[in-house]
């Protein structure tokens, strides 16, 4: 499996693992205010998703200024419970992995114009991993806030996802 395929993998694994740990708590932990980076948990979930949301309408042929404002409006969007975001999050993964498996040359270039930065050239590879990237930003956001509330959030390092693999996918190497 290619590294930004895996590191997708492990993007939506992590995405779960943090919202099975805000499903162990009380249901008002995802709306109960903090002082951080986002006003609420559930508010930060709703950003993950919405630039989530975004790359994949940018990766599937829709201009990064039309995935923009497309997505503006989904980070207006809160859910009221943690299944609903483990809904859309599975949803928006499925049909990234359908994407993933019709790619053959994630390393090919597409001229991605960006509002606030202006055009380059981006390997379909480079968006995957900033995806990949800036949710982890986030996750991080979202167990900082659960530490604030007064709960201990769960480990979801990309360290654990290696030891959390089925046993089947995993590839013996030789060191």
């Amino acid at each position: 499996m290619n590294h930004p395929v895996q590191m997708f993998h492990y993007h939506t694994w992590a995405n779960q693992a943090i919202l099975g740990r805000i499903k162990e708590l009380p249901s008002s932990v995802l709306s109960q205010e903090v002082n951080s980076s986002f006003p609420t948990i559930a508010h930060a979930l709703t950003h993950i998703y919405a630039v989530d949301k975004m790359w994949y309408l940018i990766l599937t042929g829709t201009g990064m200024r039309e995935a923009l404002q497309t997505c503006i409006a989904l980070n207006e969007t809160i859910l009221s419970s943690v299944d609903e975001y483990a809904a859309i999050f599975d949803q928006l993964g499925e049909q990234f992995r359908e994407w993933l498996q019709g790619q053959v040359d994630l390393e090919q270039s597409i001229l991605l114009d960006n509002p606030f930065n202006g055009i380059r050239q981006t390997r379909l590879s480079e968006m995957v991993l900033h995806l990949v990237n800036h949710g982890t930003y986030h996750r991080g956001n979202i167990s900082t806030m659960l530490r604030q509330l007064g709960h201990a959030s769960t480990m979801n390092d990309y360290f654990l996802f290696w030891y959390q693999e089925p046993a089947s996918s995993q590839r013996k190497k030789t060191i």
